[in-house]
């Protein structure tokens, strides 16, 4: 007589209530991320971060002195005469509708937006990374390097007293006026730049968040959510 053919029993199934293997990693349901020692797994901490800050501001702000002296070389010339009025010396204007007062301004406001992109570039190329500390730094050291340039290339530029330089070049003879900075403003030019091209770098090349995957060894879900047993 044959003995009745048995089925074999199901494979086991982890309840709910067991444990599921864990990962490579050795925590279940986290895989293993390399970690930086450096600035660690979620990038520096605030103390690096603040550190790195207040060196990338000093940076930029002594950038200001090539900024300066290139301004004292590009600027134009705003050519001046003087001439004697009752014993007294008046300074007028050679050309009086001559643009080279603007020239001057906007040749600080281009300098200015070259110098921000640049140092926006060189902190991102160091860095490869954003932050809040970085872009303050920029901004903070881009105001202070156009502070900076606009004295320095005061002080370089023709001299300031310009009835004293009226004096000393004589009556009728041509003279160049002392660099000035018109508008003000141009002084933002630097840190906006600097600015708005670290954030576009950032947003472009910068490093993007890892998208969230199941975990390892996740036990597999009803249509209401719960894990099947």
């Amino acid at each position: 007589m044959t003995a009745p053919l048995t089925p074999p029993p199901p494979p086991h199934e982890p309840s709910s209530h067991e444990a599921w293997p864990p990962s490579p990693a050795g925590h279940a349901g986290v895989a293993a991320a390399p970690h930086d020692a450096a600035y660690g797994q979620d990038g520096p901490g605030m103390k690096t971060e603040l550190r790195e800050a207040a060196v990338i501001t000093v940076a930029v702000a002594v950038a200001g002195v090539l900024f300066g002296l290139l301004w004292v070389w590009l600027a134009p010339n705003v050519p001046l005469v003087g001439d004697l009025a009752d014993d007294q010396w008046v300074v007028y204007f050679k050309d009086t509708e001559g643009e080279q007062a603007i020239g001057v301004d906007g040749t600080f406001a281009l300098l200015a937006l070259a110098f921000g992109a640049l140092s926006a570039l060189a902190v991102f190329w160091r860095r490869r990374r954003g932050g809040v500390p970085l872009v303050v730094a920029l901004a903070v050291g881009g105001f202070l390097g156009s502070l900076l340039a606009w004295r320095l290339g005061v002080w370089l530029g023709p001299e300031s007293d310009v009835i004293a330089h009226a004096r000393s070049a004589g009556k009728g003879v041509t003279f160049s006026a002392p660099l000035k900075l018109g508008a003000k403003g141009a002084l933002l030019a630097w840190p906006f730049a600097a600015s708005l091209v670290h954030l576009g770098l950032t947003a472009l090349f910068g490093p993007r968040d890892p998208e969230q995957y199941e975990p390892y060894g996740t036990p597999p879900k009803d249509g209401y959510g719960a894990p099947m047993a």
